[in-house]
């Protein structure tokens, strides 16, 4: 955004105001906690006006982020402590990314789009315990690293120890697998309706 380009700045807080309403939603599954939650982001973030357009989006979504694992945290109490280390645990897949559960992160984004089942993946996200939920939205719609994940999930729910990168692997495998039964069992369901 060129210096006096108010026009493009009007529109790209727009787009940033609808893409954290999303993940808001995403995170919390109430739209009006998500909207809540957006408006208090807005007013509590600090943008270095120095800053490019993308950092000061990226420092709104770990806010964001932050302020919703904390909400989630205090509807549920404990939901964020980190789990205790596990003996290898065997998951149906074995690498904690979208395509060694034969999801692409196009797929996704069609589901959250509401392309094919969205509504499904609502449903899914829904009934993931409120870790397993906040670590897959990181993890599969903002395509945070298992460091950036832990440290928000650490800054957000303030447990204590704090999570491992190594923990967040674990549990986005076990959404992944998760994620990946759901949608088997519906495309099955869809071929025998």
């Amino acid at each position: 955004m060129a210096s006096g380009d108010c026009e493009g700045g009007v529109r790209k807080a727009q787009e940033t105001a609808v893409e954290l309403y999303q993940l808001a939603a995403l995170m919390l599954g109430d739209e009006g906690e998500a909207a809540s939650l957006v408006e208090s982001t807005v007013a509590d973030v600090d943008v270095d006006p120095c800053a490019t357009e993308e950092a000061a989006v990226d420092n709104a979504r770990h806010h964001l982020v932050e302020a919703a694992v904390a909400l989630m945290n205090e509807a549920e109490p404990g939901a964020f402590a980190a789990p205790a280390p596990a003996a290898a645990t065997a998951t149906c897949i074995e690498d904690d990314d979208l395509s060694a559960a034969g999801i692409s992160a196009q797929q996704i984004m069609e589901l959250l789009k509401g392309a094919g089942n969205g509504g499904q993946l609502r449903s899914w996200l829904d009934q993931l315990p409120a870790a397993q939920r906040a670590i897959f939205v990181q993890r599969a719609v903002l395509g945070w690293n298992n460091d950036a994940t832990a440290t928000s999930l650490a800054n957000g729910s303030g447990s204590k120890p704090a999570w491992s990168s190594a923990q967040v692997s674990e549990i986005f495998r076990q959404a992944l697998c998760s994620l990946a039964n759901a949608l088997v069992h519906a495309e099955a369901q869809s071929l025998t309706a």
